[in-house]
């Protein structure tokens, strides 16, 4: 998956560095770990590299960054959360032991979850399907199956409602709060 830099503190942004400095230490992507995904275009290279402490995501702004990396560190207002995964691709880099990625940059279980119980009550919806196939799929609530007098008053129809109205905010870009780490 591919993040605008722009938008997600976990992308690390990667350019020439000016020819007066003197780079020790190209960037060789296998050696970092396995690429879950790659996507080249005219301008840009973009890498996923995956690792058990968090993935690592690169984005290079010309084919030159490769053999004379510099960080690009964009002071903005997660200017710490990009200080730290730098911090983490150098340790990374010089083979080093590299914690998690910051707090602020991790899905909790418990979010993790709400965050696929929302993907799919969307899913359901965008198929077609009402509230009450949202709470039988996703609730696994037995108040669904209910006659439609008793339905209209179930925690279960409420239930579904939110995750759905919730779905549809995230879908429309309330996931890119979490790509910034809030």
């Amino acid at each position: 998956m591919v993040w605008r830099a722009e938008v997600s503190p976990a992308t690390l942004i990667l350019t020439p560095a000016p020819s007066d400095f003197e780079v020790v230490a190209p960037i060789d992507p296998v050696g970092l770990g396995s690429i879950l995904t790659r996507h080249d275009h005219a301008d840009d290279t973009w890498l996923v590299i995956g690792d058990a402490t968090g993935d690592l995501y690169l984005r290079f702004l010309s084919p030159l960054a490769v053999g004379r990396p510099a960080v690009l560190l964009p002071m903005d207002a997660a200017v710490e959360l990009r200080l730290d995964v730098a911090l983490r691709f150098l340790r990374r880099q010089r083979g080093q032991r590299v914690g998690l990625l910051p707090r602020a940059l991790q899905l909790t279980p418990l979010q993790r979850a709400r965050q696929i119980q929302l993907l799919l009550a969307f899913d359901i919806h965008e198929a077609g399907g009402t509230a009450r196939d949202i709470a039988l799929a996703v609730n696994r609530s037995w108040q669904a199956t209910l006659p439609a007098v008793e339905w209209r008053n179930t925690a279960a129809r409420r239930h579904a409602e939110r995750l759905l109205f919730d779905a549809r905010n995230r879908v429309k870009g309330g996931y890119l709060d979490f790509l910034r780490g809030k």
